[in-house]
């Protein structure tokens, strides 16, 4: 059994990595962490795991954590992480990082809108863990840098595009919506009830720090640098993600050219559902689960291609794209640990 550790095993995203990886075939979890909860049962903190997790919550000490496991979940805040990556990549171990640290290779563009990078030697060598579309590069790295949920919602139905040239990546508008358990488990004024409840409203626009992880990766396969407009909204739901996103038409493509390009490039893709004609996606209908349901349409008013696509931002948003890409790393079946069937309801 490969011996895990969560670093963070607290917060919403290393919560959700404890749930998955207890039920994961060809792993044993060995060790979670917390900086505020140390010492602590972690079935006192979340009851739900009441005699399915018998494990307290560690110091985060990278050096006792390689002792106990074979591959190291980092579920951290941003600059967190790439204090402790450098050590643990020296002791051997498979490193899966769910902040910000390891996303970019561009380390300009991390320290325009996080901070001073103190390990950039490394940014080159982490790999974007967006399994569907980097996934023979995921199985050879030893450090992921796993994908913010945004741009997972973002890049699964749009860059076979680009890359096929069928769409202008200049024209790219991303509308975004997500349930609150994306800003984190630590309550804000912003993410308090009273101030959700009965609330849907943008924010952080034209300033997220996800736009830049997004163009990055749309440049790629461009070829040349890209600027998106892209607007994130909160939505008052738990968990859940739907983005929509507008894009121009390259001259002579046409809707058949658009199923055929999602179709062949997602063919043996496990979680990724491409929905039918006159269908859309529904964030009820992923909940739970690592699966992205993309639909689209050919607004036949302005020529424009409407993508759409839904996910649950804290599975295939976070721990469960963690996970698979762990499963890619070491070999085992891609669904493994994430096979579940989704709620009907």
């Amino acid at each position: 059994m490969l011996r895990a550790a969560v670093i963070g095993a607290t917060g919403y995203a290393g919560a959700e990595l404890v749930r998955i990886l207890s039920g994961h075939p060809d792993v044993s979890l060995s060790v979670i962490t917390s900086r505020q909860d140390a010492g602590i049962a972690y079935d006192t903190i979340y009851p739900a795991m009441r005699g399915v997790v018998n494990l307290e919550c560690a110091e985060s000490d990278p050096a006792a954590v390689a002792k106990k496991a074979d591959v190291v979940f980092l579920a951290l805040p941003h600059k967190a992480s790439m204090a402790m990556v450098p050590d643990l990549l020296d002791a051997g171990r498979r490193v899966v990082d769910l902040s910000a640290d390891f996303r970019f290779s561009n380390r300009d563009a991390y320290e325009l809108h996080y901070q001073a990078h103190t390990c950039a030697h490394l940014m080159v060598e982490a790999v974007y863990g967006l399994c569907e579309i980097y996934g023979d590069a995921v199985a050879a790295a030893d450090l992921i840098g796993n994908p913010g949920c945004y741009p997972t919602s973002v890049l699964l139905p749009l860059l076979p595009l680009v890359k096929a040239k069928l769409v202008d990546p200049a024209t790219v508008i991303a509308d975004c919506k997500s349930g609150v358990s994306g800003a984190g488990r630590e309550a804000t004024a912003t993410t308090h009830f009273c101030h959700v409840n009965e609330s849907f409203k943008a924010y952080k626009v034209g300033a997220h720090r996800h736009t830049p992880e997004i163009e990055e990766n749309i440049a790629r396969f461009a070829g040349a640098p890209v600027k998106i407009t892209f607007v994130p909204h909160l939505l008052p739901m738990t968990r859940g993600m739907e983005s929509t996103v507008y894009v121009t038409l390259s001259p002579g493509a046409d809707e058949r050219q658009i199923r055929d390009c999602l179709e062949s490039h997602y063919r043996d893709k496990p979680f990724i559902r491409l929905l039918p004609g006159g269908r859309f996606p529904d964030t009820l209908h992923v909940r739970g689960t690592n699966v992205c349901d993309i639909g689209w349409v050919v607004d036949p008013g302005s020529g424009r291609l409407v993508l759409m696509s839904a996910i649950d931002n804290l599975v295939k948003g976070a721990a469960g794209q963690a996970v698979q890409n762990m499963n890619l790393m070491f070999g085992f079946e891609e669904t493994a640990g994430l096979d579940g069937v989704p709620f009907p309801l």
